[in-house]
């Protein structure tokens, strides 16, 4: 595998002249490209470096080992060195998902569970705003559809990052959150203390970065306009501010109502569908090649119950990974990072069992 590393130090020198060149930052798109690029190849040359440095200092200490003992004590510790930068170096060698560095927009939606299903909804929703605050991400919500006891039958909402490192990515973070979300708990509406077992899923979507990267026919799109309405049915306001597009050639159909702009809506209802085209564009070619994309722990299905959230135990449980922990208190204040990297460590083992076939 390390073969392909000198291609990789000499693509990074390319791509750092490339940055120095004003037309580069003349067009936006292509300088995101760029930067997210450089961002990627700096961490592997640097991983080379160590790499390298602590092969050169073990090499050196066996050679003096003879004559210095001070020498032959630092070769075990060099040896440990050695095989983490290795390993290390070896992980960033795995081709990434070339989408890790986009930004995101994520739907909760209530399932099976009514009141209390909606009410998780809001949980999720503070879960991941805590975790993306952590982060440094700014959130957004796009669309809401709120419950009468304070949940949310559906919301939408955006993550960005300023990063261009794919490894500091929101998508690199949040793929591997769409499914199904299993509560056990006693719902607030529970007279008996009975406890609940409810779902609410989540879809994740990774965001277009600019509207010419996927072209989308207005010919192909329906688009209806009606007046929003809120909890109980109370008109929000008084007129067609509401907008519902439905892309006729796929039957995705993408409704905003949160803004009092015709247009403001319509622009959000547009960025949704794009999310949701790309995705669509993505799960096709991944159904077509068992590559790399094609991870078992980011599967395409929605329906697949991914984690359950047991409140009396305080207990939260990944079922793709094993992963379990008794903290579930911290988890929904969005310490999400043990969850997330036991999802990241197993795509990456299954991308290097790939790449040996």
């Amino acid at each position: 595998m390390f073969e392909s590393v000198q291609s990789l130090i000499d693509e990074h020198r390319r791509v750092q002249e490339e940055l120095s060149d004003p037309a580069v930052h003349a067009d936006a798109s292509r300088a995101r490209r760029v930067n997210r690029r450089f961002a990627e190849l700096s961490r592997i040359v640097r991983a080379h470096e160590e790499w390298t440095r602590v092969a050169d200092d073990l090499s050196a200490a066996r050679e003096l080992a003879d004559e210095d003992a001070a020498f032959a004590e630092e070769i075990p510790a060099l040896e440990e060195q050695l095989v983490e930068a290795q390993e290390q170096l070896r992980r960033l060698l795995i081709p990434r998902d070339p989408d890790d560095a986009r930004d995101v927009i994520m739907e909760i939606k209530a399932g099976e569970g009514g009141a209390e299903s909606a009410l998780f909804a809001a949980d999720l929703l503070r879960m991941y705003s805590h975790y993306a605050s952590a982060q440094g991400w700014k959130t957004e919500i796009i669309d809401s559809d709120p419950s009468d006891l304070g949940g949310y039958k559906n919301v939408q909402i955006a993550f960005k990052s300023s990063s261009n490192d794919p490894a500091q990515g929101v998508w690199a973070h949040l793929k591997y959150e769409g499914g199904v979300h299993r509560v056990q708990r006693v719902p607030a509406t529970e007279s008996q203390g009975r406890i609940h077992t409810s779902t609410t899923g989540v879809l994740v979507f990774p965001e277009v970065d600019e509207p010419e990267e996927l072209a989308i026919d207005q010919n192909d799109l329906k688009i209806d306009v009606y007046r929003s309405s809120g909890p109980g049915g109370q008109s929000v306001n008084t007129t067609d501010s509401a907008v519902r597009i439905t892309h006729v050639p796929t039957g995705i159909v993408v409704s905003m109502q949160n803004e009092k702009s015709q247009l403001q809506n319509r622009e959000a209802a547009m960025r949704v569908l794009r999310a949701r085209l790309l995705a669509k564009q993505q799960e096709e070619l991944a159904a077509q090649a068992a590559d790399a994309r094609k991870s078992q722990i980011r599967g395409m299905d929605r329906s697949e119950r991914i984690r359950t959230y047991n409140f009396p135990e305080n207990r939260i449980a990944d079922h793709r990974t094993g992963f379990k922990a008794y903290n579930l208190d911290a988890v929904m204040d969005g310490a999400l990072d043990p969850v997330i990297s036991s999802c990241v460590a197993a795509d990456e083992a299954e991308r290097l069992e790939n790449l040996g076939e």
